[in-house]
Formats: C-alpha cells, structure tokens, sequence
C-alpha cells in the first residue's frame, strides 16, 4: 500500500515533469515559509508562477483540485508574497493548480493544469 507521502512524490514529479515538457523554467520546489508550502515556482515568459500540486490515487470522494481550501489558498498567496519580496519580483504572477491521480501502481492515470486556479 502507498502512503500519502508516496502518493504526493510522485505527483510532484509528474507535475514537473509535465511543466517542463511545456517549456516552463523550474525555479522553487517546495518552497516553504512559515506554515505555508508553494510545491513548485517556477516562470514561462515573464510570467512568474506558483504551482499547488494535487494528487490522489481515486477521485470517488472528489477531484483531487477540489481538495484545495481557502486557508490553504490564503498560506500560499502569502509566501508567494514572501517569495516575491526576496526576489524582488515586481511583475504579473498566476496561481496554477496540476491535479493528478495516479493508478495502484503509481503510474500516472490522469493530469489536468488549471491556469489562474484563484486569484491574488
């Protein structure tokens, strides 16, 4: 049996996987501050973009994308504030969500990228 650990590795992998193979630059990966967590920054363009990863191994109680609450959103928007202060980032930023459920064996059984998943 998988743990939840397990379970959201591999998601994890797959999502960066996935957005590289769409031509995104990695810059952060499990980016934390104070109880918040952004699981993947990274930039497309001048676009600067902070990605909250998904997954489940069954979608019968809900999609994985719909596991995401307002204080989680609210913990990310912060420490993507914290981030950008760092950097001095000044520019448009987007909020992403990849969901991801995985099969018994862990192998990738469906992957959707939802762009401007909520707003700063």
């Amino acid at each position: 049996m998988n743990t939840k650990a397990e379970i959201g590795q591999k998601g994890e992998l797959i999502a960066r996987r996935h957005l590289q193979e769409k031509g995104y630059i990695l810059l952060e990966e499990n980016w934390r501050f104070k109880k918040a967590e952004i699981d993947i920054i990274c930039k497309k363009e001048a676009l600067l973009i902070f990605v909250e990863v998904k997954t489940k191994s069954y979608d019968f109680y809900g999609k994985p994308e719909e596991s995401l609450n307002q204080l989680q959103e609210a913990r990310i928007m912060d420490a993507a504030q914290r981030y950008m202060e760092e950097i001095g980032h000044n520019w448009e930023i987007r909020f992403d969500i990849i969901s991801i459920i995985l099969d018994k064996s862990l192998k990738l059984s469906k992957i959707e990228h939802f762009e401007d998943a909520f707003f700063y």
